[in-house]
């Protein structure tokens, strides 16, 4: 029997987190070494296991995997979520850059001065709002699918989901202008293996709160 996947990160969402819905969708069980200490973050260094002396880092199919994006785009590709040819490819690689701009933006916000944040959240509502939701609104629109892809699960319908549900904590009435979307969420949501990920007890992480801020800000030394 093959190892599970060992994802290496701070207990916590940060750019791991869309590693691990990627293989919740894929019904794939995985381990985790959560960093705590700065001494944890500088063996893997040492050891040269961080390429570019960053995490996230997956231990897979015996491999160190380290860049979050190769991360996705090869267990996407190994769990079939990555279209059938290069035409599906390329629009899944658009629609996922574009919800992982959006969550980057999320991402960094705890990380600001108080007096910052709250206008940065103001902006990223209103971006989702008028420049990311309406595309995907559109795209479902046009092709009248179940799917953003070739009418088949994808990692572009993962990334969209988590990034959704990461704008509905911020605005819970997000999508009241895009009924598509609602309808998508909804669809998504009852896929087994994500309404098992979605639920209480699973490896899903909360939204980060000030001690996850102040760890990753220790570790990081910054």
């Amino acid at each position: 029997m093959a190892a599970k996947p060992k994802l290496y990160y701070f207990h916590g969402r940060g750019r791991m987190e869309s590693v691990r819905w990627l293989l919740a969708a894929a019904g794939v069980e995985f381990e985790e070494e959560f960093l705590e200490t700065r001494e944890q973050y500088e063996k893997l260094q040492k050891e040269g296991r961080l390429l570019f002396g960053q995490v996230p880092l997956v231990e897979v199919d015996g491999m160190m995997l380290t860049q979050t994006r190769a991360i996705l785009s090869y267990l996407a590709a190994k769990f079939n979520f990555y279209g059938k040819d290069l035409k599906e490819r390329v629009r899944i690689d658009m629609y996922v850059d574009g919800t992982l701009d959006l969550m980057a933006m999320i991402m960094l916000a705890p990380f600001q001065r108080p007096e910052e944040k709250q206008e940065t959240l103001a902006s990223i509502l209103q971006k989702a709002k008028t420049r990311y939701f309406p595309v995907f609104e559109k795209i479902l629109k046009e092709h009248g699918e179940d799917f953003l892809v070739g009418n088949k699960f994808s990692w572009a319908d993962i990334q969209l989901l988590e990034a959704i549900l990461m704008v509905e904590e911020l605005s819970a009435s997000v999508l009241s202008d895009f009924p598509l979307l609602k309808a998508f969420k909804t669809r998504i949501s009852n896929i087994p293996t994500i309404k098992k990920f979605l639920q209480p007890g699973s490896q899903r992480k909360p939204p980060p709160d000030a001690h996850y801020v102040d760890l990753v800000s220790n570790i990081l030394q910054f």
